[in-house]
């Protein structure tokens, strides 16, 4: 009779997949309680009776209440798809298309994590970490802003308008309150949204 296969992979493996449930589990978890009841409101034993898990399980995966909102800001863009966008950007021809492209991005991410981005940018005007977070990843947009238009042709921006100018433009136009009081208040689809931000952006910042 032949012995049965070593079974410490699968273990391993199993191990691992638990590891990674449990962490996701305790993310979404504060997520829900940060959106529903504000960061300074929700404790770490909060979260983890939220989650099903222990304390020491909580501080173990992520180390503090900061920790858990740095996984959940660098995890916010997944569902927006960076991969898609960076796939689009390569694929526009032109620099309207890879406007359009961007304006979709950011519709996604508002429509996914906008809660997520509005709730680390008011925390933050009173908790130094949370305004930290939210700096940084302010930043790192600002910078892939950068990144594009400094790719272009000289001369695609109007005149006037120079590379600063036209990162303050694209923020001033695409950003988390204009998505709100156009969905919320103005009752307009994202879908609207989306495409009034790619022909606003073009007539802002491209020489026509």
């Amino acid at each position: 009779m032949s012995e049965s296969p070593p079974r410490r992979g699968y273990d391993n493996l199993r191990r691992q997949a638990q590891a990674h449930r449990t962490r996701a589990d305790i993310a979404e978890a504060a997520r829900r309680l940060f959106i529903s009841q504000g960061w300074a409101s929700t404790t770490v034993r909060e979260v983890a009776r939220e989650a099903n898990v222990s304390v020491p399980t909580v501080y173990a995966a992520y180390g503090n209440k900061t920790g858990l909102v740095w996984a959940l800001v660098d995890a916010a863009d997944l569902p927006a798809d960076p991969e898609r966008l960076l796939a689009d950007l390569g694929a526009a021809p032109t620099p309207e298309k890879q406007l359009a492209a961007m304006a979709g991005y950011d519709r996604r991410l508002f429509e996914r994590s906008g809660d997520l981005i509005t709730l680390v940018r008011e925390a933050g005007r009173t908790e130094a970490d949370l305004a930290t977070i939210y700096e940084q990843v302010r930043r790192a947009a600002d910078q892939t802003r950068v990144e594009v238009f400094s790719s272009w042709p000289a001369g695609t921006l109007r005149p006037g308008v120079d590379l600063a100018t036209a990162v303050d433009v694209y923020a001033a136009l695409c950003n988390i309150d204009v998505y709100t009081i156009l969905i919320h208040e103005r009752g307009w689809p994202p879908d609207q949204i989306e495409h009034w931000w790619g022909q606003a952006l073009s007539r802002q910042l491209l020489d026509r």
